[in-house]
């Protein structure tokens, strides 16, 4: 029986599609030795995980010989886009200023990132502009 489909990915499920992300497509065996890199993982804990989120709807896979390929559904802008906007919904009531206070806050951004912040909001701006 299939699992019902998640909106937004568990802190696991986002470690593997990381390395997804990273690699274009990989076997199990390659995306334990990628996060083996950081701390221990069983072999079988991950296919585990790539299978329900195969059946959640977050990978792709295909056979190649006795191994499957997977894949990431959808892009990583795309997910992670759907990871804030569920938590600037649940966590922050939908109030974007909320949230960015609690990232400036929790962050603590270099000069440098403030600066790339500022060029992105006013990009963002510019292009809301040209929409209108």
């Amino acid at each position: 029986m299939s699992r019902h489909r998640l909106g937004t990915p568990t802190e696991v499920e986002l470690e593997i599609l990381h390395v997804l992300w990273e690699n274009g497509q990989a076997t199990v065996r390659e995306v334990v030795d990628v996060l083996n890199e950081s701390r221990p993982r069983a072999y079988t804990s991950i296919l585990s995980m790539l299978n329900v989120m195969f059946e959640k709807g977050l990978v792709k896979r295909k056979l190649d010989g006795r191994a499957h390929i997977y894949q990431a559904k959808l892009s990583r802008e795309k997910t992670l886009g759907g990871v804030v906007k569920d938590l600037l919904g649940r966590a922050f009531n939908g109030s974007s200023t909320s949230l960015i206070t609690q990232v400036l806050e929790q962050s603590k951004p270099s000069q440098a990132e403030l600066d790339e912040i500022r060029r992105t909001i006013e990009a963002w701006q510019e292009q809301e502009r040209s929409n209108d």
